[in-house]
């Protein structure tokens, strides 16, 4: 059994509930989507077959015991779930990053999903599986990456219909170079947004194009 890997490296989570902690990414190669602001097109086509022993091999090399798997988009790559399995059966803890496109209902119990939905400057929101709202479970996240008032007015709605009294945790950054922090922070502390404000941690540390990090 093989994936198609863009890179497998050791960073720091730069993102999400776990933000700060050491972590080794697994990012593979291919998107069903074509995002706008995409910070990953390296990762469209360019990769390299490998089998899931040694992605597995190269991951334990690490010693570190949270992966994230991402891409690209991971769950267009049926042995993503395989690759996650055997993660959890080796007692790591798993995220995967995933675009909202995809049915999530496939994801293993224990790994958690971080599911990007799409605002509308993104140019992809007409590709979001709605249906995968109703299957997020306790652990799983949802992302909002935001670009202007629009995009904000947008995900505003959608986290006071949906996720006003749910576990879930709510995260929201801006596109990096485009929304100022502090204007969404505003918009955030002038609604009473209980959500998790967030930065691209990695793109302030290290120059925001490198790869690797």
């Amino acid at each position: 059994m093989t994936l198609k890997i863009n890179e497998i490296f050791r960073s720091i989570q730069g993102e999400s509930s776990y933000a700060g902690l050491p972590c080794v990414f697994v990012r593979l190669t291919g998107c069903n989507l074509r995002c706008r602001y995409c910070d990953t097109t390296y990762a469209l086509n360019e990769g390299r077959e490998m089998s899931l022993i040694s992605i597995m091999d190269e991951i334990d090399s690490f010693g570190f015991k949270l992966v994230e798997i991402t891409g690209g988009e991971p769950l267009i790559q049926d042995k993503s779930i395989d690759l996650m399995s055997m993660l959890l059966e080796r007692e790591y803890r798993v995220l995967i990053e995933t675009n909202g496109s995809c049915d999530i209902s496939k994801i293993p119990d224990g790994a958690i999903a971080i599911m990007d939905l799409k605002c509308p400057s993104s140019g992809e929101t007409e590709n979001i599986m709605w249906e995968n709202i109703w299957k997020l479970r306790s652990t799983d996240e949802v992302k909002f990456v935001i670009s202007d008032r629009p995009d904000y007015e947008w995900a505003l709605g959608i986290i006071r219909e949906r996720f006003g009294r749910s576990e879930i945790k709510i995260l929201l950054s801006t596109v990096f170079g485009e929304l100022p922090p502090g204007k969404l922070i505003k918009w955030m502390l002038e609604d009473k947004l209980n959500a998790r404000f967030q930065l691209q941690m990695h793109k302030y540390i290290w120059p925001h194009d490198a790869r690797g990090v």
